[in-house]
Formats: structure tokens, C-alpha cells, sequence
């Protein structure tokens, strides 16, 4: 039959998909959330159910909706080998003939939720794949409500069940103090238990850092507490590629990583480097050719082949990726063993859908650590140690106030501002701790690549050298009060 997938022999199911499994039998309406650690296996429970229902006519027909199309394909491959025959991308909620449902993107439903709600009826089975996408009263959100209203059974699905804006999940209950609960929930920390996730060490960079904030210089590392605006700026010089101690320090330390694990035995090991945007992706992408002698891939979510890219390298030995917006959900390389998080995006919600990327297992090898090196960012540094306990996150509350906020009192002092006025000038990064794993010391091929002879010495120096001068070369530093970080003022003339 054209278009129909084939079923293929399938693996027998995980501990906590039979427990799932059991815990939906005799479910028959409301929404029903399942929270799974990234790798742990969702997809399989809910066709598993999917299938059941459907053999027994419980359901006539199974909508799965998701993030991007690609997800679709995914969704229809995985339904195929449990002979379950989903159209991928679907335009409409009616399946074709001898297709037993749709998967259709969250954008497609909210172009046209009215048609969608005409073809849905109590009977359809309606699987929302990380449904953290979903927000009541926005577009993603209140286009699935109307649109599915009529069906009585929900299962959502999400490894991260909160949103970074902390609106309401549809569907989703919560309790007193607005934290979701879900039905089911497999965390991080079981699923490595289980040896089903891998474990994740965290290596944090810190350092000197200056830049140049309008008429100013400043230095600090990342132990200084700064205004939101000087924060974010400290993390822009952190992650820019132009420092030769800074960023490339950190890749130059990651491919070190990679290339000993490959010598001991992991030989298709992978790297991910995740970039802020397009342009400095491939900058990246040059300091990695620079490091290994290889040009790495880059994937831009903005390419009509960007999947396809995906999945050649997934299959493919070639050490590293780059990539921006396209490795959060979804993308599954279970060889992935080190990354580089260098994407400007701090939320709790994309780190841990980023550090997902690294927790999956390949089939006949153990469940071998994983390894991510980040700037020692507070806000990263937060995140990293919260990995393990998968924490529920509170839906923040009208009257709560979030403190000092860059968008307000300096953002109108400064939009008006050129860039210019913010320009990175100099990053002495080392490697100061390792969260939930052995520590990671430089390695001395590391050093002589990074530092170039007769400058090893600038290479190797601790987080507690600062430099005695502006890193402009001119100006006059005044230390504050508390010592911990110095405002040069540019000298004129």
C-alpha cells in the first residue's frame, strides 16, 4: 500500500513502560500526563496504548501532534513497528484509507483549529508529544484546546512538564502551590539507575573575563555577582569565539575528551557544540576545523535539509556537529558523548532539553558517562545540579516580582545605544569543577594546541590571576568595595 510503513521486530518493554502501561488500563477520559526523562522511552508506551485501543475499538482513530514535521516522520516510523499506521505531516484529522491516524504539527493544528475540531469526535485518541509546547491562552495552546475539545482522552507527553514563561500546561493538573503532577513519572535519576540514561558530568570553565561596557571596562569572573545587564554580558564574552583563552579554551578541552574516548574503545563517539545563532555556528565550526583538522557538519534550523543532516550523522562517524535550535527535542544520536553548550539561552527548560541529548544509551555497550563542558555561569551552574532530581517547577505566580530586570530602568538607557557598546575583550578560562563525575583536568596536548608555544604560560593560568591592567591597554581601574571585580574607566584623549 502506498505511503504504509512496515512493522519491524521491536524490543521488549522497559520496567517503568509496563508500570505506565498498568496504570492507563481502564483509563477513559480526561488527560492523562506522563513525565519521562529525555531517552527513557515514551514514545513506546502511549502506541503501545494506542494499539490496544484501537484493536478493541476503544478509539477510532489516534492524532499524535508535535513540535516540528520531522517529529512527525518519527512518530509514524515508531507507530509502523507496533503496525500502527500513522500519516506523517498530516493536512487534516481524518486519515487516509487503511491509516489508522494522523501526526501533525502543533503549527499546522493553530492555522486552522475550527477544521480540526469539525473532523475531531470523542473517539480519537490524541497523543500531544512534549506538550510543554502547549500554553493556555497562547497561540500553540489554545488552537489544541478548541481543537480537541470533543475527544475524551488526552495523553501528553513531556521530559521537562513546565514552561520557561511559567504559564499553565492545558490538561495538565497542579497542585496547591501550582507544581504539575503528573500520573506517571520516570525521572533522570531513575533512569540511570536503571542503566537505561547515561549519567552526565559537568565541567565548568571559569576565569578572568573583561569587557567593555560603554565607556567602561570591566573585569570579573564568574563568581561576582553582577546587575542582570553586566551578567548577560560576562556570559556574551564567555561564549564568543574571538578569545583565544576563552571559548576555544573550553572546545579545545572537549575534543581532548572525545578523542581519549575514542581511544578507549567508543570509536564513533560524537561531539555537539550548541551554538547562539547562525554566525557564530560557524565560527565554531572554524575553531573545531582548527582543533581536529576536519570541518564539522552544521546544521541551521533555517535549512530545508536540516533533518536530513541530522540523521546522516547519527549514522556516520564523524566526530563533531554544530548546530542551533535543531538538537532540543526529538533528535536522537545515541552516540552523542560530549558537548559544548554555547547557546545564549540560559532557561531551565532548554538546558535540560540540550543535556538530553547526551543521556542516551546505544544497544550492546554500557551506559558510559557523558560529558558537558559550559562556562561556570551561575544560571548554568544551577541548572547542572538540579539534572538529577528532575525538579517539578512551580507555575510562578501573579504577584511574584522577579527583582532587577535589564529590559527596564537600563534597557532604556541603553537600546539606544550601537553594539558596539558592548565588546568583549579578553576570557582566561580553566577547568574549576566537575559536577556528578570524575573532575577533567587539562590535558598538556590541550595546553601547546591552545597556547602556541612560547605563550603556554598566558594558557595555563588559574581563575585567581586576574590581569592588573585594562585589557584595552589604556585607562585607569578602580577596584570596588568588595574586591571581587573592577570598573576601569577608558582613559581619553
Amino acid at each position: 500500500m502506498p505511503g504504509r510503513l512496515t512493522a519491524s521486530r521491536r524490543p521488549p518493554l522497559r520496567g517503568w513502560q509496563r508500570d505506565a502501561l498498568a496504570r492507563l488500563d481502564g483509563w477513559h477520559d480526561d488527560p492523562f500526563l506522563i513525565s519521562a526523562a529525555p531517552g527513557a522511552g515514551k514514545t513506546r508506551p502511549a502506541l503501545e496504548l494506542a494499539r490496544t485501543l484501537l484493536r478493541t475499538r476503544a478509539v477510532g482513530s489516534v492524532a499524535v501532534l508535535c513540535p516540528t514535521a520531522p517529529l512527525t516522520r518519527q512518530w509514524a516510523a515508531a507507530a509502523a513497528a507496533l503496525d500502527v499506521q500513522l500519516q506523517p505531516d498530516a493536512a487534516r484529522a481524518r486519515p487516509p484509507r487503511d491509516f489508522h491516524g494522523v501526526a501533525v504539527t502543533y503549527a499546522r493544528i493553530a492555522s486552522d483549529p475550527a477544521a480540526w475540531a469539525s473532523q475531531a469526535s470523542p473517539d480519537t485518541l490524541v497523543i500531544a508529544d512534549e506538550a510543554h509546547h502547549l500554553g493556555e491562552e497562547l497561540a500553540w495552546g489554545s488552537a489544541f484546546t478548541g481543537a480537541f475539545s470533543a475527544a475524551w482522552r488526552w495523553l501528553l507527553l513531556s521530559g521537562t512538564p513546565f514552561r520557561s514563561d511559567a504559564t499553565p500546561i492545558p490538561g495538565v493538573r497542579y497542585d496547591s502551590d501550582g507544581l504539575a503532577v503528573p500520573d506517571v513519572s520516570y525521572t533522570y535519576a531513575d533512569a540511570v539507575r536503571d542503566g537505561i540514561c547515561r549519567p552526565v558530568a559537568f565541567i565548568t570553565f571559569d576565569g578572568s573575563l573583561s569587557w567593555r561596557s560603554g565607556e567602561d571596562v570591566i573585569e570579573s569572573s564568574f563568581e561576582t555577582v553582577l546587575t542582570a545587564r553586566e551578567a548577560s554580558r560576562r556570559y556574551r564574552t564567555a561564549i564568543s569565539t574571538e578569545l583565544p583563552d576563552g571559548m576555544p579554551r573550553i572546545i579545545g578541552e572537549a575534543h581532548a575528551k572525545l578523542r581519549a574516548l575514542r581511544e578507549a574503545g567508543h570509536r564513533d563517539a560524537g561531539g555537539l557544540a550548541v551554538a547562539a545563532d547562525a554566525s557564530h555556528a560557524r565560527r565554531i565550526a572554524a575553531l573545531l576545523h582548527e582543533q581536529t583538522g576536519r570541518a564539522p557538519l552544521v546544521v541551521l534550523h533555517t535549512e530545508s535539509r536540516a533533518a536530513e543532516k541530522l540523521a546522516a550523522f547519527r549514522g556516520s562517524r564523524d566526530p563533531w556537529i554544530v548546530a542551533v535550535n535543531m538538537v532540543s527535542e526529538g533528535v536522537d544520536i545515541p552516540r552523542l558523548r560530549v558537548g559544548v553548550y554555547a547557546t545564549a539561552a540560559k532557561t531551565a527548560l532548554i538546558f535540560r532539553q540540550i543535556v538530553g541529548r547526551f543521556v542516551r544509551t546505544l544497544p550492546g555497550r554500557p551506559p558510559e558517562p557523558s560529558f558537558v563542558y559550559l562556562p561556570a555561569d551561575p544560571v548554568l551552574r544551577t541548572h547542572a545540579s538540579e539534572v538529577e532530581h528532575e525538579m517539578r517547577r512551580a507555575l510562578r505566580r501573579p504577584d511574584e516580582q522577579e527583582g532587577f530586570d535589564e529590559r527596564d530602568g537600563e534597557r532604556l538607557r541603553t537600546e539606544r545605544s550601537p553594539e558596539a557598546e558592548f565588546v568583549p575583550l579578553s576570557a582566561e578560562f580553566a577547568p574549576q569543577m566537575t559536577l556528578f563525575g570524575p573532575p577533567a583536568p587539562a590535558t598538556a596536548a590541550v595546553t601547546a594546541a591552545l597556547s602556541g608555544g612560547a605563550g603556554g604560560a598566558r594558557a595555563q593560568r588559574t581563575a585567581s590571576r586576574p590581569s592588573s591592567r585594562p585589557s584595552n591597554g589604556a585607562g585607569i581601574c578602580a577596584r570596588s568595595g568588595a574586591g571581587s571585580w573592577r570598573r576601569c574607566s577608558a582613559a581619553r584623549g
